[in-house]
């Protein structure tokens, strides 16, 4: 009796049921850890600053955020358009080399609730972020930026000309 030697795109039948058991072990193993991430996210859901992003103002939402306030850096990069055709989405983003980053904040000083974005940094992540955000009109964009103890921030202002949470 002859062995079957049939193979798929150079794979014998034996590589190709080892490959969908790996798969298949690898699924059991997430599946057990799906609890864990749930239990985590709402822990984490706790610590969501609901306040700050209710504040109606700038030094409000910061106050709330942080508790200070934050001094000018020139370590904290904020890269937003000088004009942005429809404020409906304007790219954003925010980088910094400032060392122990545990949170970066953008605050929108012009629209109704200040407070756009929250960012919290693990340790040893690259201090890194970019969103999309909506301009209700022409407004500073502030890039807040957490590090040592302290809070940094760079400033922009951004021109809208169409669109943005004004109409």
């Amino acid at each position: 009796m002859s062995k079957s030697t049939s193979t798929f795109h150079g794979m014998t039948r034996r590589t190709v049921m080892h490959g969908a058991l790996a798969g298949s072990l690898a699924t059991l193993g997430l599946v057990g850890a799906a609890p864990a991430s749930r239990a985590r996210a709402a822990a984490d859901a706790s610590k969501w600053p609901k306040g700050a992003f209710s504040e109606k103002t700038q030094a409000g939402a910061i106050k709330a955020l942080y508790g200070k306030t934050p001094e000018a850096s020139d370590k904290v990069s904020l890269d937003a358009p000088e004009i942005a055709e429809n404020g409906a989405v304007v790219p954003i983003s925010v980088t910094t080399a400032l060392p122990g980053v545990t949170s970066i904040a953008i605050v929108v000083a012009g629209n109704p609730f200040p407070l756009a974005a929250h960012y919290v940094i693990p340790d040893g992540t690259s201090a890194a972020v970019a969103c999309r955000l909506k301009l209700a009109k022409t407004t500073n964009v502030i890039a807040l930026v957490e590090a040592g103890g302290k809070v940094y921030s760079a400033t922009k202002e951004v021109k809208v000309t169409v669109g943005g949470c004004g109409g």
